[in-house]
């Protein structure tokens, strides 16, 4: 039988239409949210997230899911919680919290969440790493043999500090702790103006958690006017910040500052002060129902700290 030719049209669009068919689609776990308050949410519904993987509330804020409970999951929301409300839908990411690494990142003053906060624009090419990463073990782990020179007479002669190494800085208020820290930036100008490779430039990641925003932009005033913004990274969680971002900034930093190790270069991450993390692990802690150890406060650095993977 033959067709006319408008029903041999048809066919030819059906034929084409079923043969370019999209067959692809996306499932996605969706919760609600149970009670929100004081930056944590309660979600009822997302059985198979896990631990520490980003959500996306239904008004586009962002969490991390921190306790995995039978009946609930604890989110720590990443900002304001004014906007998330009783029974709002929940969605999974699917990924790890991981932040923009890479030399673009030079020069840039940038959240806990590698979010430029400088209004110079959106970062150029640049790759990103999860802030959660397994340590080396320490058979992979190089001795420490190469010297870090801060510039300071005093620190290079008298106690001198090793690529690899952790020194912490303690002392009282306004006895010039942060001065040491970044008058030792400043003096790597002047150091890596000497370098002849990449491998002998020493690259610099400065973590301000719970500063002042005042604080925090004079710095950024003084590393500009002495051109070290050039081979440095800024990541501030403010004290205007909420306690999640405050408490993630210290692994942010590591992991752009392991970006430089793993490309066989260097990197000094400065972080100040830990301190703030602590009280801030602790006000999350209390909130999620943690054990009552947080109650150790300013100690507590000594069950989180470690956890930050020290390069060489």
């Amino acid at each position: 039988m033959e067709l006319s030719p408008r029903a041999a049209e048809l066919t030819t669009l059906l034929e084409s239409r079923i043969s370019n068919f999209y067959t692809n689609f996306q499932v996605d776990e969706i919760g609600r949210v149970v009670s929100v308050g004081d930056g944590i949410a309660r979600v009822y519904g997302l059985n198979e997230i896990q631990a520490g993987e980003m959500v996306e509330f239904s008004s586009g804020v962002k969490g991390i899911a921190l306790n995995l409970e039978n009946e609930n999951v604890g989110i720590v929301v990443f900002g304001s919680d004014t906007a998330i409300k009783e029974g709002d839908l929940v969605k999974r990411t699917g990924s790890i919290v991981d932040v923009p690494a890479g030399k673009a990142m030079l020069g840039r003053v940038v959240d806990a969440l590698g979010v430029p906060i400088d209004g110079r624009g959106a970062l150029s090419a640049h790759e990103r790493r999860r802030v959660e990463v397994k340590a080396p073990g320490i058979i992979e782990r190089k001795s420490v043999h190469e010297p870090m020179q801060t510039g300071l007479k005093a620190v290079d002669s008298l106690v001198p500090i090793g690529r690899g190494q952790r020194e912490l800085i303690i002392g009282d208020r306004q006895t010039g702790k942060t001065a040491i820290a970044i008058d030792t930036i400043l003096n790597q100008k002047q150091l890596n103006s000497k370098a002849t490779s990449e491998s002998d430039t020493l690259y610099c990641v400065y973590v301000a958690i719970g500063q002042k925003r005042s604080t925090v932009a004079q710095l950024v005033q003084i590393l500009s006017e002495a051109n070290a913004l050039e081979y440095s990274i800024l990541v501030a969680a403010t004290a205007s910040d909420p306690a999640p971002l405050q408490f993630l900034a210290p692994y942010s930093g590591c992991a752009m500052g392991e970006y430089f190790r793993d490309n066989e270069m260097h990197a000094l991450i400065i972080y100040d002060d830990l301190s703030k993390q602590a009280v801030a692990y602790r006000q999350m802690s209390l909130l999620l129902r943690r054990p009552q150890v947080v109650r150790l406060s300013r100690r507590c650095f000594l069950f989180t700290f470690p956890s930050l993977r020290k390069s060489g």
